[in-house]
């Protein structure tokens, strides 16, 4: 489904990422666990067009994506809920959701029954529904972030990118959003998500990799890596 073969990218001068591969597979969650730092977030914004990679492939149901603009990479069935959530704050949650499915409405998606998948979304995310007429920017964070991740389903997506959907939430409110992955999960949507609290994104991965300085340093099946002491130490000390 999504390949990631070899990928270098940074900024400028600055070389992130050196020779990353990945594989996420058709309707499996993959993770990607890492400190601060060590090139996470560069590699969904290399994957997503936000950034051009210096080097490598990256493969998107068998054709190559990488250097396409992130419009194009969308309207090939990729979506990404990027980290710091960017919702469109002067816009309500429905008109956000809509943008979301904006390539359907083009005919570069299939557009299918946008509406039901709308109400699914608010199905999925009941607190959306209730603020469906608000401003995007006048919620909280944690509804900010439930937008942004809603918004990406509204794509009907081949892959979903999740980057950092925890960060700055409370702890009762990441809760809410692992169970929310989990309904995903469970509703095939094929992922590749990007998580600071290690412990919470094996847990609903099938797959993890280990990034270290740019590089993959350690990967397998995510209940193998929960139990490696390496990754233990490293990642899952302080537990989630």
């Amino acid at each position: 489904m999504l390949e990631i073969k070899n990928l270098s990218a940074g900024y400028g001068k600055v070389q992130v990422l050196h020779g990353v591969s990945i594989e996420v597979p058709k309707g499996r969650v993959v993770t990607l666990i890492g400190s601060n730092g060590a090139g996470k977030t560069t590699t969904m914004r290399a994957v997503s067009g936000m950034i051009a990679p210096t080097a490598g492939e990256i493969i998107l149901n068998g054709k190559r994506i990488d250097g396409m603009e992130s419009y194009d990479i969308a309207r090939r069935g990729l979506a990404h809920s990027p980290e710091g959530r960017r919702v469109f704050a002067t816009m309500t949650v429905t008109d956000n959701l809509h943008l979301g499915a904006f390539p359907r409405y083009t005919g570069s998606r299939p557009k299918g029954d946008v509406a039901a998948d709308l109400e699914r979304a608010f199905a999925l995310f009941p607190r959306l529904k209730e603020r469906r007429e608000q401003l995007a920017g006048t919620l909280s964070g944690g509804e900010q972030q439930m937008l942004a991740m809603a918004r990406a389903t509204m794509l009907n997506p081949d892959v979903m990118l999740l980057d950092e959907p925890s960060m700055g939430l409370a702890p009762i409110l990441v809760a809410e959003v692992f169970r929310i992955i989990e309904r995903l999960k469970e509703q095939g949507v094929t992922m590749l998500l990007v998580e600071q609290f290690a412990a919470a994104a094996l847990g609903v991965a099938d797959y993890g990799y280990v990034l270290e300085n740019g590089r993959i340093s350690l990967h397998g099946p995510a209940e193998k890596l929960r139990n490696d002491p390496a990754v233990k130490a490293a990642y899952l000390g302080g537990g989630h």
